[in-house]
């Protein structure tokens, strides 16, 4: 399977660089694709499409302020961006520099907050900071927003950046699916009959990083740290025994999800999931997926066609483009329902 039939054309003015002036004010491409039912909608009548007995599953990670700006003793400018907190004064974090800060160099990002380079693993290092590190970056740090958003962070992005039901520190990009909800959508989720659960996954850096592999089994996924509850276990059995349907807003969601139920039952997990979801995958959870528009070639576009078929996602990304949808972290939405045929559908 290639990564070149992944592989879309984006005018750069489709790429939305500002959230709406809404949370909820995004447009909703919905694809039934085992029934070929294309429509398009407002973010609003999603709520149309969640049935009674349904159980809502949402990622409730907190994106950090990750990214810091700074220099070398000599002089030289850096910029940080926090890939893991490990513990009070430790993080891994990727380092933009013009020449590579060595082991026990030292890094000064104000007179009051530096940090030690201390090691490095592939393109990791690990800094250890003279205070603890999330008060360094909640008084200096910058939100992570992603590369392709071109600009520099402002004050409405640590709110807009950040979902309503954001409760757990960790992320270093936000699980974007779910900035399109405001409290008024959450309740009339609920209004639906529907049930709503949390799960946590710490989006990592390496969510943006590209597939160089010309083969995508080939392709070294990157690991982040995740936790399902045996609250949400229960949940999503009690889901399942009523008919109702589980529905993960996010691909973080899903991967969370279906890393805890690897042996085809779910189970409460806690630790690192390195999962790639490509086409081919059974899914043993999840029936419907809220999820936004990704990045050509990308592991997570590789995910929803393995959740509603090959040839359907990739005719309705074209139909996007057309249609002048607003795409990525900040842009519109998708609701997919499962294909059961998506496997006889797998690129070749």
């Amino acid at each position: 399977m290639l990564r070149e039939h992944f592989q879309f054309e984006l005018p750069d003015n489709l790429i939305a660089r500002q959230p709406t002036a809404e949370r909820k004010g995004s447009r909703l491409l919905f694809l039934d694709s085992a029934q070929n039912n294309l429509k398009h909608q407002s973010f609003v009548d999603l709520i149309d499409h969640i049935q009674r007995d349904d159980l809502v599953i949402f990622n409730n990670t907190k994106v950090i302020p990750a990214r810091l700006f700074g220099h070398k003793e000599s002089g030289g400018k850096i910029e940080l961006l926090v890939e893991r907190v490990v513990d009070t004064f430790s993080v891994f974090a990727h380092i933009r520099a013009s020449k590579s800060p060595k082991s026990g160099n030292r890094i000064l990002f104000s007179e009051e907050f530096s940090a030690e380079v201390v090691g490095r693993i592939d393109d990791l290092f690990q800094l250890v900071f003279d205070q603890p590190v999330l008060e360094v970056l909640e008084k200096i740090g910058h939100m992570p927003l992603p590369p392709y958003i071109d600009r520099e962070d402002t004050e409405a992005d640590k709110s807009r950046y950040q979902t309503v039901f954001a409760e757990q520190l960790g992320a270093v990009a936000a699980p974007t699916a779910g900035l399109h909800f405001d409290q008024d959508m959450l309740s009339a989720i609920v209004g639906k009959g529907a049930s709503i659960g949390f799960v946590t996954l710490h989006v990592g850096a390496g969510t943006f990083q590209p597939v160089r592999v010309d083969n995508i089994i080939d392709h070294n996924m990157h690991t982040e740290w995740l936790h399902v509850s045996q609250d949400v276990c229960n949940q999503v059995l009690e889901t399942k025994k009523k008919n109702g349907r589980v529905i993960a807003v996010g691909t973080t969601s899903l991967r969370c999800l279906e890393t805890a139920a690897q042996d085809g039952v779910i189970k409460p997990f806690e630790g690192e999931t390195d999962i790639f979801i490509y086409p081919g995958y059974q899914f043993k959870v999840v029936d419907a997926l809220l999820t936004n528009f990704h990045l050509s070639e990308s592991t997570l576009l590789m995910l929803v066609s393995a959740f509603a078929g090959h040839t359907s996602i990739m005719s309705a990304y074209k139909e996007a483009v057309r249609e002048k949808y607003r795409f990525f972290s900040y842009g519109d939405a998708m609701f997919l329902l499962k294909n059961p045929c998506a496997n006889q559908d797998i690129p070749k």
